[in-house]
Parts: structure tokens; C-alpha cells; sequence
């Protein structure tokens, strides 16, 4: 697989249409299976966080006074990932933050995200759910840290998108799992995910 930057943000709430904001960012870079880099940083928009998302994420309003400017965290950030593909768990969420606040420093996306949560319906539909935490228990993977947190969850995510890698490789013989070729897979409904790779070389 390419390399790619497995993102995840942490916010105020659900939408950015509805005044929601970002207040952390993670971003993690996947080369030759493993992560070889990484950026973190908290980010202050100006906007309160709500009790009940302070105690899911641990991420205070205190803690958000004292943290750079959204824009300078967005910039950085992106500047970061560059032009590599975008990976995201549950990536319609992470997608409209990441479009909203760059929209908000005049800058646009350039790439296309893959979601690894589409992903682990169609090639771990015996899971017993698809959220993060419990695919990470259920596929036996690394615990980066708290739940919730953009760079533990970002890197749980990153290594969920290398076990679903290698379950292509390994139960359904595929040679090359390229970033096209998860795109292609995410796009499919889940019975047809055979005929989907079916296309590609296989051992």
C-alpha cells in the first residue's frame, strides 16, 4: 500500500454546519506498514467545550486557553500530511472537520479520504461491532492510549487499516492492496466485496 496519514479529530460536537469546532487534531503517517510519523497538537477555535464531550475526551476548556490557534494547528497539519491519501475511522465525521477548518485558512483538500470503518464492515462483517474500540479488542490490536483522544485513536486506526491489509492479503489473495482498490471497496455494498477484488491480480 502507498503511504498514507491516518487522521483523527476531537471537537465540540458533531458538525461543523451547526458551529461545531475542533479541538484536537492527530495525524499519523503509515509507510511500509508501520507509522514512521506523527503530529498532535491541541487547538484552540474560540468555541466552549460542553461538559459531557469534556468528559468523554479529557480535553477541558482549560487546556484548550492555553493551546495554538486553530489556523496555525490547521496549516501545520496540513502541511504535514501533504498530498498523501487521507485514512480516518468513521472519515464522513473526520472529513467534515478537516474541509471545514481548512476552508477557514483558505485552503482546500486535495485527496480523497479512506474509511476504515466502511472497510471493517466489509472485511470484518463477523465483528461484533465496528467502532473503533471494540474492533480493536476484537482484532487483538495494540491499545495506544485513551479512547477519544486524537493521536491514540489515530494510531488505532492506523493499525486497524495494516490488520485489514493483511486480511486481504491473507483470506482473500490479494497481491496488491492499493489505495484505489480500498476506495473501490468501501464504495461496494458488503456481499459484493468478492466480485470487488475479483478485478485485482491475485496469488
Amino acid at each position: 500500500m502507498e503511504t498514507v496519514a491516518v487522521i483523527d479529530f476531537e471537537t465540540t460536537g458533531l458538525s461543523p454546519a451547526q458551529g461545531d469546532r475542533a479541538t484536537e487534531i492527530a495525524a499519523v503517517i503509515v509507510e511500509g506498514g508501520k507509522v514512521v510519523d506523527r503530529y498532535q497538537s491541541l487547538m484552540n477555535a474560540g468555541i466552549r467545550i460542553p461538559h459531557f464531550i469534556q468528559s468523554l475526551t479529557g480535553i477541558s476548556n482549560e487546556m484548550i486557553r492555553g493551546a495554538p490557534p486553530a489556523a496555525v494547528v490547521m496549516r501545520e497539519v496540513a502541511d504535514f500530511v501533504a498530498d498523501y491519501p487521507l485514512v480516518a475511522h468513521n472519515a464522513s465525521f473526520d472529513c467534515k472537520f478537516w474541509d471545514a477548518e481548512l476552508a477557514r485558512i483558505e485552503r482546500k483538500r486535495r485527496q480523497e479520504f479512506v474509511c476504515s470503518l466502511l472497510l471493517s464492515r466489509r472485511i470484518l462483517p463477523q465483528a461484533p461491532s465496528h467502532k473503533l474500540q471494540a474492533l480493536v479488542e476484537y482484532a487483538n490490536l495494540p491499545l495506544a492510549g485513551r479512547y477519544h483522544r486524537a493521536l491514540a485513536d489515530a494510531e488505532m486506526a492506523a493499525s486497524l487499516l495494516l490488520r485489514l491489509e493483511d486480511e486481504l492479503r491473507d483470506r482473500h489473495r490479494v497481491i496488491d492492496v492499493s489505495v484505489e482498490l480500498l476506495r473501490r471497496i468501501q464504495r461496494v455494498p458488503k456481499h459484493q466485496l468478492e466480485r470487488c477484488i475479483a478485478r485485482k491480480p491475485k496469488h
